[in-house]
């Protein structure tokens, strides 16, 4: 079904998920809307009525539970090392809220920066997202679903779920059948090392079954070439940013581009898994999908380490500019948030919604604890987990609005489940108690009439802003 014909509860017809890396809301938007404004840096400075986010105050800065004040990294310091984000040390971290052990995450090694993970950065490093929350909406109470890495992240995004993993043990990173840590889909020519299944369902196969077209486009998904049937990617692959491939019904095990142009976001042997050039593709033949999530390349995504802040903005900028000049963008809305907090210090401990005693791996109220799992929940899935940026971008949302309504990474998936009445996941995905994203968006007045064009270099301004009277 084209999106055109697709009915929708509110004015979206076009929902873009651009899914970024490793980054805890303090870490970037922690003294938001105050820039050091150094003079060597692109500046900052707020507008007026700028409403204050829940970041750092005198206690936090002064007084902190870790022993350690949060410090501000400056622009020439975007590359750093990466820090540890594992699903027990995340808990260990947090210990019981109060706050104390985050150098437990910090990274380690030759020129990585004592309590690195206390580092954050402001509007003069980060200065589009900055500029993003100015005339969008920013959530500053938005919560990864569980505890723990990249992979558990991308899993939970797009089925609310990190349980259901075939085989049901592997040591460190799958635990009753949940993953807990960093394992490789096995239908993917080029995964190596442990790897899983998942069982049951996902937003795609949602989508599918209501025939509304949808993508995932991920920056190093092409194969460099083909060896005895079987593809070969790119150093920069990594089979963790490519969700859909863990799900037998939504895989494309060897890389196949769509048959054309024309059936990107509908069913073929590219199976709705695609690199990023077929999205702009689809874009310039007018069929972009009503649903699509953009994953950058691994050097543009912000992972520390292998990314970088600007690196990150650069990418951020240019698509988001060009996506406001498409004819698609007076329906769109554009959804931004992380996959885990890279174990970034985050001051604001998670409402547990979600509890799991495995003796073996949770740990946030002490060993073997993080509540008690009521009779067939399913274990390992603690959460919610640390605090992440969420940020809405669209005609129709709030403009220099802080949304401080709870939130998770599954509000993004029930929003696309309620728009298009898609159903629920259900299996005890996080879904079915998503907090809403609607208090973002103003649907009883005009929206924005003229885009809001960044520079990607600086992420400063250029042109845009306006709305109707």
């Amino acid at each position: 079904m084209s999106p055109q014909a697709a009915p929708t509860v509110t004015p979206i017809k076009h929902v873009v998920v651009i899914f970024d890396e490793n980054i805890s809301f303090d870490h970037y938007f922690g003294s938001y809307p105050n820039a050091a404004n150094p003079p060597d840096e692109p500046s900052f400075y707020p507008r007026p009525n700028t409403p204050t986010v829940n970041g750092f105050n005198r206690t936090i800065l002064q007084n902190n539970p870790s022993g350690v004040t949060p410090f501000r990294l400056d622009r020439s310091q975007n590359m750093t090392c990466d820090n540890d984000n594992a699903y027990t040390a995340e808990q260990m971290a947090y210990h019981g809220g109060l706050m104390d052990k985050f150098v437990l995450l910090s990274a380690t090694g030759n020129g990585c920066l004592e309590n690195l993970n206390f580092g954050y950065y402001d509007g003069n490093t980060v200065t589009a997202l900055w500029n993003y929350a100015q005339y969008f909406t920013l959530n500053d109470n938005f919560f990864a679903p569980t505890f723990g890495t990249t992979v558990m992240g991308h899993l939970n995004l797009v089925a609310g779920q990190t349980h259901g993993a075939t085989p049901g043990t592997i040591a460190g990173k799958v635990a009753n059948g949940t993953v807990i840590g960093e394992v490789n889909p096995t239908d993917d020519d080029c995964s190596s090392g442990a790897s899983v299944v998942m069982s049951g369902p996902s937003i795609g196969d949602l989508l599918n079954a209501s025939g509304i077209t949808w993508g995932w486009f991920y920056g190093d998904w092409t194969p460099i070439g083909i060896d005895q049937g079987k593809a070969v990617c790119t150093s920069g692959y990594d089979g963790h940013y490519a969700p859909f491939q863990y799900y037998a019904s939504t895989a494309n095990p060897h890389h196949l581009p769509p048959t054309s142009i024309g059936m990107v976001g509908q069913s073929d042997r590219a199976n709705h898994q695609y690199d990023l050039t077929d999205f702009w593709a689809a874009v310039a033949n007018g069929n972009m999908p009503a649903v699509t999530f953009l994953k950058a390349p691994h050097n543009s995504n912000g992972h520390p380490q292998t990314s970088s802040p600007l690196a990150e903005q650069t990418f951020l900028v240019n698509t988001i500019n060009q996506l406001q000049q498409t004819p698609e963008w007076p329906q769109m809305a554009i959804l931004i948030t992380w996959d885990d907090s890279d174990g970034w210090y985050d001051h604001v401990m998670p409402p547990i919604v979600n509890q799991s005693n495995d003796p073996m791996n949770d740990a946030l109220l002490g060993p073997e604890l993080c509540g008690t799992a009521g009779q067939g929940a399913y274990l390992d899935r603690c959460g919610y987990g640390p605090r992440l940026p969420f940020l809405v971008l669209s005609p129709f949302a709030k403009k220099n609005f802080v949304n401080h309504e709870l939130q998770d990474m599954t509000s993004i998936t029930r929003f696309i489940e309620d728009n298009w009445g898609l159903g629920q996941i259900g299996d005890q995905s996080f879904d079915a108690e998503a907090g809403s994203i609607l208090g973002a968006f103003d649907f009883g007045h005009p929206p924005m009439t003229q885009p809001l064009i960044l520079d990607p270099n600086t992420g400063e301004i250029v042109s845009g802003g306006r709305r109707s009277n």
